[in-house]
């Protein structure tokens, strides 16, 4: 009898010991995801549907490709469990997970998947227009971006660096769609894009009547990367080339940050390991949907990326000798 009985705890404990070794798999984890991008205007859009193809291609489970108002929004989503990806600015994950800045309080369960790309910031005026430099927008019709999202926080950034504030000029908050419509109408002078090149938007425009990138005065830049590290640590110097843009004939000396994947918390180990996996074996198909896509490298996935990795993802990067 105490022989059975030790054999009957001892399957029990197998049992117990096989649960614990699965915890870095989960049950709840979805068959579906939403893939939270920006507006159809930008890069965000097309990269999350070259990211939901290979998803679905690679893995059993449906993904799909959520417009968004871009980088802040998304942060709520992927808290609140609206969405399981999203993509962000790494200056706004940063905010968000301090809750500094754009988020009044520190928003939780998000993790870092992986740095994308460099996100320029482009101060985009007509071919022919007379602004020539960042103080000339006083007085002028400037969209800074849709409400709260990253691309109204750069350009916020931008106009302290140059001394400005939305008090001199008439800011409009406009996605990169609608600003292009505005664009196009003559209801804008002027307009900040903070998005991988060429954006489509800007693309759309300066085919119809040409299009100036303005170069940032050194002094501004020289405030953001030096005087102002402490507060914004995330600008990098950045050159938009001459010809990237129709009416485009000379480069344009500004700044950057990086476009970023990041994932819900909750996410088991194993499904985030797989979907890092598959991404990033799978750059051909990123790279059909936009050019973008031709930037995302792996050894270069940790770059600039100053949130929690989400350990599945580490664990791919380990498997690969990635680190910061």
């Amino acid at each position: 009898m105490r022989t059975g009985k030790l054999g009957i705890f001892g399957l029990m404990l197998v049992l117990v010991i096989s649960v614990v070794g699965c915890s870095t798999s989960s049950s709840s984890d979805p068959d579906a995801i939403q893939i939270a991008t920006g507006g159809t205007g930008g890069t965000y859009y097309p990269l999350g549907g070259g990211m939901a193809q290979i998803f679905e291609d690679e893995l059993d489970l449906t993904a799909t490709a959520q417009v968004t108002g871009a980088s802040v929004e998304n942060m709520q989503l992927v808290s609140k469990g609206e969405v399981q990806l999203a993509f962000t600015q790494n200056d706004i994950a940063d905010y968000a997970v301090n809750g500094i800045v754009t988020f009044d309080q520190k928003v939780e369960g998000i993790s870092g998947i992986a740095a994308l790309y460099p996100e320029i910031i482009q101060l985009v005026v007509a071919a022919d227009s007379d602004i020539q430099s960042i103080q000339d927008l006083k007085g002028k019709k400037v969209s800074v971006g849709a409400p709260g999202s990253g691309n109204e926080a750069n350009s916020m950034q931008i106009l302290e660096a140059a001394g400005l504030s939305y008090d001199d000029i008439d800011e409009q908050l406009k996605s990169y769609a609608d600003s292009a419509d505005s664009f196009k109408d003559g209801l804008i002078d002027a307009m900040f894009v903070t998005s991988g090149i060429p954006n489509s938007s800007v693309q759309d425009i300066a085919v119809s009547k040409g299009v100036r990138i303005l170069s940032l005065d050194s002094d501004v830049i020289s405030n953001l990367i030096s005087n102002l590290k402490s507060k914004y640590p995330f600008f990098v110097d950045e050159i938009v080339p001459a010809g990237t843009y129709d009416g485009q004939d000379n480069d344009a000396a500004t700044v950057a940050v990086l476009a970023s994947l990041v994932a819900s918390s909750e996410l088991s180990e194993d499904f985030v390991y797989d979907l890092t996996k598959a991404l990033f074996e799978n750059l051909d198909t990123l790279t059909s949907k936009h050019a973008k896509g031709g930037e995302v490298k792996l050894e270069k996935a940790l770059a600039g990326l100053t949130i929690p990795i989400h350990p599945g993802a580490q664990k791919y990067y380990d498997e690969n000798s990635i680190s910061k």
